[in-house]
């Protein structure tokens, strides 16, 4: 397991470090708020997030992955496969899994007021596609763990997806101008940060579209997929249209955003 962490820690802040820097070599976007003060307070959150994760859970989808090959747990552990197609099955399978769990978390109020801390971002760059409030952190680490035991992936499958979740999540989420052409063919393949950057319209119809993390396909597949934002992508507002004000999203308010913050208009609330 310490060799899991190595691997992990080495790609997060390798990946981390290289999109930041073509965020100021090439950026999408013009920012509209203070960087220091976003990324202090979304640095101290995604700090906060592993050690609320430590607290909880006993194991992490490594781990249970190892449990459930040693116990027989999961479907893949009870079917006779080749391996190669045992750890490609098991990443597309954790990817929807994902996609399915971010769209409860704008469908159900509960999830969605967590949620929120993560939308609430006025700005958009590699710090978003990790700021996620640690209660939500929590109960996604929950749902991984479940997916996991039921599915009975090989671990080598769990090491790629979840290294490929924490990439993708920063490339998607990042301030980076690619190419028109060039996005196009990206975005047949993984989910590129202009067709991410939708989901953060504060047009609801935008943000309710282009769920996925990793892999396209489903937003494509269960009509969820949005092209491109109404604005234009230099002109659209980031955000939730009812937290406009920066110093209303300092740290401490964040931390209690999702017990005090006004929900807006949420999918299930609208009708």
């Amino acid at each position: 397991m310490n060799t899991e962490i190595t691997i992990r820690l080495g790609f997060f802040f390798g990946i981390f470090v290289l999109v930041a820097v073509c965020e100021i070599l090439a950026p999408r976007r013009t920012l509209t708020t203070s960087k220091a003060g976003r990324w202090f307070a979304n640095l101290v959150i995604i700090g906060l997030n592993p050690l609320s994760v430590r607290l909880v859970f006993p194991v992490l989808p490594a781990a249970m992955a190892l449990l459930a090959t040693e116990r027989q747990w999961g479907l893949l552990n009870n079917i006779d496969l080749p391996y190669w197609l045992e750890v490609v099955m098991s990443v597309i399978a954790l990817d929807f899994s994902i996609y399915l769990q971010h769209v409860l978390h704008h469908a159900v109020p509960a999830l969605w007021r967590l949620h929120m801390v993560h939308h609430a971002d006025l700005d958009y760059d590699v710090t978003t596609g990790l700021r996620f409030h640690p209660m939500e952190i929590v109960i996604s680490m929950g749902w991984k763990l479940m997916m996991v035991a039921a599915l009975g992936p090989p671990l080598l499958a769990v090491l790629i997806f979840e290294v490929a979740l924490n990439a993708t999540s920063m490339f998607n989420h990042s301030n980076i101008h690619i190419p028109v052409a060039a996005d196009r063919i990206l975005r047949l393949f993984v989910v590129t940060p202009d067709m991410h950057r939708v989901h953060h319209s504060v047009i609801i119809r935008e943000t309710n579209s282009n769920y996925g993390f990793n892999l396209p396909w489903w937003d494509r597949l269960l009509g969820t997929y949005k092209d491109q934002p109404a604005m234009g992508h230099t002109d659209m507002v980031i955000g939730l249209s009812q937290f406009r004000d920066p110093q209303k999203l300092s740290l401490p308010r964040l931390l209690i955003l999702p017990f005090v913050g006004d929900p807006g208009q949420v999918p299930i609330n609208r009708h």
